[in-house]
């Protein structure tokens, strides 16, 4: 329960706010805190109920996998978590990135500092897929927090990517993609704020699909930047994409990012539009996703190469150009820091609409950080006082100027998407990275940046995106990204399943 601050508390509380106070205006103060504090210890007595109802009642065993069954560090924990008999999802292996809630498994959101802490609820997506008769086999490693594209910041061990070890898996959905890939599971749920489900999946070879923002309920699942936060599935197959999209999509009444006519599920019966009949498609080629400082030449080539033969298909293939794209990872980097800061160090959710399940995460990890701050790697150390300096000297000025400029980049994805059923670009603008021992906050911002340019902007606008396994570039898989109009995942879906059924590639 809480407890009234004394004096020397209010007084430092007030500095840290800029306001400097009098011995008598703290006893003011602390005389009108104590008649509010009896508010907040009425609240301790309440129970809020809503968490018995995000408790699925499916058996759940849990263990940590031994080095041998974990070769490549992608699994954080082992489970064994069977839903329904029958369903959608029956027969289906699912792993789930470890920063989505499993009650009663540990979760660690790839970070030291949340050893101990264990859910009380299943996030709704673990619900949906219990309750369709799908299996959870696994949790997997992430970085931590969240907080990297490469996949060496994870804990308890950095992902190695399995098409060879030497090199990066991409993150932040590292461990996730990786055990895709790896045959651990047939699907695996990621969460993606600026690439982390569609840069693995392209590293790794695997289908990744960004859903629409909103379209994937995100309660239960760690927050970084509400406005960012989508989670998705990851798969070797499109038909298991599109059946797990068909039942994790859908209206929750719990998650504040959701439209309000957003249907229940199903939203579309997404596995039966795959017919694989893209004749008569318009796809633009982004000029500009092809021309970043980072951009591998052999990269452009070989995605240019495979989206000429989806003229095959009957499929009409055209370059645009869409200057503003060049300015998307920009308007993204204030968003993603500064809301990340204000989100996860500041606020923990406070501002929003709807259920807030996420609160003892919150309460455990806001202690955490008190006594365990300097176990985060250096990269989540600079984001983190580079948003609190960005916020504090500049009061968020570059946060609400991004914010608008993403209204301007949305009009003109959605104005070339007009004109095309879907946009195209390389996933990532280089190959997978070589895994780098200890590397400097300098390099990791190079390295990160680089990988989220084509990416990152569609977090901000919140249109579906799929990376699509494109083809092996000296041993090493890279991806095509297609992007398309809000809510039309099934255009991109069946382009791929095109791809797949056909053998383009």
């Amino acid at each position: 329960m809480p407890r009234i601050p004394s004096a020397p508390e209010i007084r430092d509380l007030a500095a840290k706010l800029g306001i400097y106070l009098s011995d008598e205006e703290i006893t003011a103060i602390q005389s009108a805190i104590k008649l509010l504090i009896p508010i907040y210890n009425e609240l301790d007595k309440t129970s809020d109920n809503i968490s018995n109802s995000l408790h699925v009642p499916y058996p759940r065993v849990w263990r940590r996998p031994s080095p041998q069954e974990n070769p490549y560090g992608a699994i954080a924990f082992l489970t064994d978590i069977k839903g329904k008999d029958n369903g959608k999802l029956n027969g289906k292996r699912f792993c789930v990135k470890d920063n989505v809630m499993i009650a009663g498994v540990p979760m660690l959101h790839g970070s030291k500092i949340l050893e101990g802490f264990v859910p009380e609820i299943d996030a709704t997506v673990v619900i949906r897929i219990l309750n369709e008769g799908g299996h959870i086999v696994a949790k997997t490693t992430c970085e931590a927090l969240s907080f990297s594209g490469g996949s060496f910041t994870s804990y308890p061990a950095p992902v190695l990517n399995p098409i060879n070890p030497e090199y990066m898996s991409g993150g932040s959905s590292s461990g996730a993609a990786v055990a895709v890939a790896t045959g651990i599971c047939d699907v695996a749920i990621g969460a993606d704020q600026g690439g982390s489900i569609r840069v693995p999946s392209a590293w790794t070879g695997v289908y990744g699909l960004k859903p629409t923002y909103g379209l994937v309920p995100y309660t239960g699942i760690a927050t970084i930047e509400p406005t960012l936060d989508h989670a998705g599935p990851i798969a070797r197959k499109v038909e298991d994409l599109a059946v797990t999209l068909e039942v994790i999509a859908g209206r929750d009444d719990l998650d504040p990012r959701q439209p309000s006519d957003l249907p229940k599920p199903p939203v579309k019966p997404y596995s039966k539009l795959l017919s694989g009949n893209v004749k008569g498609l318009k796809i633009g080629i982004v000029r500009e996703g092809f021309e970043w400082p980072v951009s591998e030449e052999d990269v452009n080539k070989a995605v240019r190469e495979a989206a000429d033969k989806l003229r095959d298909l009957g499929v009409t293939v055209e370059e645009v150009s869409i200057p503003m794209h060049k300015l998307g990872a920009a308007i993204w980097t204030p968003i993603m820091i500064e809301g990340t800061v204000a989100n996860m160090f500041l606020a923990s959710g406070v501002g929003w609409r709807g259920g807030y399940l996420e609160w003892q995460l919150a309460e455990f990890f806001g202690n955490a950080l008190k006594t365990m701050s300097n176990e985060l790697p250096l990269n989540v150390k600079a984001g983190a006082i580079l948003g609190y300096y960005m916020i504090t000297r500049y009061n968020n000025v570059y946060y609400a100027k991004a914010r608008n400029l993403a209204l301007d980049l949305r009009r003109t994805y959605d104005e070339a998407l007009t004109k095309f059923d879907a946009l195209l670009m390389p996933t990532t603008p280089q190959k997978p990275l070589k895994f780098v021992d200890n590397p400097t906050p300098e390099l990791i911002l190079l390295m990160t940046a680089g990988m989220l340019y084509n990416t990152a902007p569609f977090n901000v606008t919140g249109h579906p995106a799929l990376s699509i396994p494109c083809c092996k570039l000296s041993g090493l898989p890279i991806g095509m990204m297609l992007v398309a109009k809000h809510l039309n995942e099934e255009t991109i879906l069946n382009i791929a399943y095109a791809i797949e059924i056909n053998k383009l590639y």
